[in-house]
């Protein structure tokens, strides 16, 4: 058969986008070819998720969910039509980005990729004794009993039974409730026992007896005035351990609960990663975590503990390191129970295959990296039949030594030649090369991107006069000389995970790298002995909490010092200059948008009339600082708002301090107004820099401040870790970028693999000894990056 008679279906092989107009992209247009791996690059902020995750992976995903019935739309989350002319050639997307996985604290490694379930039935099948159906194996479900009358009707009768004793068995430890931990509240941080009430003794984020709480306090007859240390028995219990008793104050009803049943309920039902700083400092001195007593930390009840299969109980597999439960799982011979066996099998060699294999299944998920969850989103879609499917992936590099990037990079090729379109957001050289298709957004961020600077292969990239063209052969060199220390922080018998009994001293007053393979223990290390002390600020890559209506003004604290220069300028009150406040416009309460519930439809967003999206009253408009109303200043980027704020009239100094350091982390761009649910991973680690650098910190401990940084933008890092070291401050970086390496004052590599076959200190010194010795992993990549 000849081309000439080629079929019309094979002529589909192009995603076309025409006219896309997302966030700041330019009516951009661009021909992607299927079945290829095609790289986008381009500034951190340029548009490259807008174009791939806001445009073509939600217009395939919104068509799919289409395709279902409207019952079934309606639990699903609606998606709106981007804003885009014409899309056509898409296929099924699958998108796999670096969201951190959820922070429940009863969410592990084996509950968020479904072996643990797999587990679960295996036990309640083949364990012996034999305890239950798999739900007495899950530490996510309590035994229930229950007894009385069970009432049935169907048929225009009814039938009625009494149920002497049902039991509804789970394998939830009922002491720490499926945790693995129990926690003791310090009472002596809750409170200082030589105040009175009405004088702030309550020392718990939130509890101000200004407002309703005053009232309830009083409502409950408690003394206000008197120091708490003269309070009676009586007194001291209701305060602390009361059960919620409604009671009417001032003819509104409410309910009074303790101070220790509150906060069980509101602050530690969550995870304390997922907490704010001031909320997580409390928790930190108010409360110890202990190992449960009675399932040692397995969560799992007695019974579920004393089934056995070969001498293992469940919880003995969750704690083995993944590489050798497979290993263990392949030696099982039970023919009863083959399939089960075959798709768990491949399950946990998927772990090893994309190197999780040193992780175990219970580990907490909102302890993993954002590379470690998305590597962990990958898992099912390796051996996945599917083909001609379009694979999104958001830097799937991140958190990934050199070593492992070329096992990543195979991975991508794999999912290719099985005939799907692989689309990478990626910064890294050594995935940029591997690809058949670049396309390059630019040249700027921002409002200075959102256009193609270039498309076609990495050849034609690197001759091409784009920014990432210049930039993609750059190679950092080592320092001709490194700093003294000025004194060090040792760190004795560390064991969190699986560091092995690790001493190490970390110098203070240089820029120190920890790096090392992918799961070598180098988090473990730094969040597990150094993040406790006090003067250390941790800067990590988890998600900024904040609601739409929260933008990097009001995050930074920007807004404050803004809104008092408008009200004394006008002689009017600051609470006008919010648009969550009095100066909100009344129509769409200050959200510049209306919107319109449609059912399983699309939720419509359309601008407010009343206010032109502006979220502001018209009145509020009319006051001015430096000729810029407020709703103004929003809309500028943070280099204009340098400008009108850093002199005459306008001059704010304590906003000028806060727009520099967001200058210094290479946010100029970024407008003051923009929602912070819009910011990329790179950006919101940049954001939260820029706020902790205010903070009277001494060591700064940042994790993988690379992420998301195309590579012109590293040198700006390279030069604000430099600034903040010169300063007279510690900064310690995880990091696997080998120009932070290159640029670092003392390395500490940990290794020499991941899991158990890492966690011990596998080098100290300068980089010029590392490359020099290449004695390690990261020695041997180091030394090839510089050529050395």
């Amino acid at each position: 058969m000849t081309d000439a008679a080629a079929h019309a279906a094979d002529t589909h092989d192009l995603i076309r986008v025409h006219g896309a107009r997302v966030n700041n992209l330019r009516d951009v247009s661009v021909d992607i070819p299927k079945r290829r791996l095609t790289a986008f690059t381009g500034v951190s902020g340029s548009g490259k998720s807008s174009l791939v995750f806001a445009t073509i992976a939600a217009e395939s995903q919104r068509l799919i969910n289409e395709t279902y019935s409207a019952f079934v739309q309606g639990f699903m989350p609606a998606l709106a039509r981007p804003e885009v002319d014409h899309l056509e050639g898409l296929t099924t997307a699958i998108i796999v980005d670096q969201e951190r996985m959820g922070a429940n604290p009863r969410s592990t490694v084996g509950t968020a990729t479904d072996a643990n379930a797999m587990l679960r039935i295996l036990f309640s099948r083949i364990g012996d004794p034999y305890v239950g159906p798999p739900t007495a194996y899950s530490f996510n479900v309590p035994t229930r009993k229950a007894s009385g009358m069970m009432t049935t009707e169907k048929g225009g009768r009814t039938e009625r039974r009494v149920a002497r004793q049902e039991v509804y068995l789970g394998g939830m430890c009922p002491r720490c409730e499926g945790m693995g931990k129990v926690n003791d509240i310090d009472l002596t941080a809750l409170y200082d026992d030589e105040k009175s009430l009405r004088d702030g003794a309550l020392t718990v984020p939130g509890y101000s007896m200004d407002g309703w709480y005053g009232r309830l306090f009083e409502g409950m007859g408690l003394p206000m005035d008197k120091p708490i240390k003269s309070f009676t028995k009586k007194q001291l219990e209701t305060m602390l351990w009361s059960e919620p008793t409604k009671l009417k104050v001032e003819g509104v009803n409410l309910t009074f609960t303790g101070m220790i049943p509150q906060i069980q309920k509101s602050i530690l039902s969550k995870d304390p990663e997922a907490m704010q700083p001031h909320i997580r400092r409390f928790v930190d001195r108010a409360v110890t975590f202990q190992t449960c007593p009675d399932c040692e930390g397995s969560r799992l009840t007695p019974e579920a503990r004393a089934s056995k299969i070969n001498g293992k109980s469940i919880a003995d597999l969750c704690e083995m390191q993944i590489s050798d439960l497979a290993e263990w799982i392949r030696d099982l011979d039970e023919p009863s129970v083959a399939p089960l066996l075959t798709g768990l099998q491949h399950l946990l060699d998927s772990f090893s295959e994309i190197g999780l294999g040193y992780l175990s299944l219970d580990r907490p998920a909102g302890t993993l990296s954002g590379g470690e969850a998305q590597r962990t989103k990958m898992i099912r879609h390796l051996g996945s039949s599917l083909t001609d499917v379009t694979y999104v992936f958001d830097e799937p590099t991140i958190g990934l030594h050199p070593h492992d990037i070329e096992r990543m990079n195979t991975l991508l090729l794999q999912l290719r030649d099985k005939g799907n379109t692989v689309l990478v957001v990626e910064h890294k050289p050594e995935t940029i090369q591997i690809a058949d298709h670049v396309v390059d957004i630019g040249p700027a961020a921002g409002a200075g991107g959102g256009e193609i600077c270039f498309e076609g292969d990495v050849d034609g990239l690197r001759g091409s006069d784009t920014i990432t063209g210049r930039h993609l052969d750059d190679r950092a060199r080592l320092k001709d000389t490194v700093r003294e220390a000025s004194g060090t922080i040792a760190v004795r018998g560390a064991g969190t995970h699986n560091l092995r009994d690790v001493d190490v001293d970390v110098p203070l007053g240089l820029l120190t790298v920890v790096t090392g393979v992918a799961g070598s223990g180098k988090s473990s290390l730094i969040h597990g002995s150094l993040a406790g002390h006090d003067d250390v600020i941790v800067i990590d890559q988890g998600a900024i909490k904040g609601s739409r209506r929260s933008n990097p003004a009001t995050y930074t604290g920007l807004l404050e010092p803004i809104r008092k220069a408008f009200a004394k300028a006008n002689g009017v009150k600051p609470a006008l200059f919010s648009s969550n406040s009095e100066g909100a416009c009344s129509t769409c309460n200050g959200a510049g948008v209306i919107f319109t519930e449609l059912g399983p439809m699309a939720t419509v967003e359309s601008p407010c009339e009343e206010c032109e999206g502006r979220r502001f009253k018209a009145e509020v408009l009319e006051h001015t600082l430096g000729g810029k109303d407020i709703a103004e200043v929003h809309e500028m980027s943070v280099v204009e708002a340098q400008a009108l704020f850093g002199e005459g009239e306008a001059r704010i100094p304590a906003a000028m301090k806060i727009l520099d350091r967001l200058a210094d982390v290479g946010l100029g761009y970024v407008t003051l107004g923009q929602p912070l649910t819009t910011l990329s991973g790179g950006e919101r680690q940049r954001l939260k820099l820029a706020v902790q650098m205010g903070e009277k910190g001494e060591v700064y401990i940042l994790d993988e401040p690379t992420t998301g940084l195309h590579l012109a933008d590293v040198e700006n890092l390279l030069a604000l870790l430099d600034r903040l070291v010169d300063s007279g401050k510690s900064a310690i970086v995880i990091e696997h970028h080998q120009a932070v390496m290159a640029h670092a004052d003392w390395i500490i590599d940990l290794g020499p693999g991941a899991g158990h076959d890492g966690g011990t200190i596998v080098f100290e010194g300068t980089p010029a000894d590392l490359v020099a010795s290449r004695s390690t992993l990261t020695g041997q990549h180091l030394a090839a990056y510089v050529g050395g």
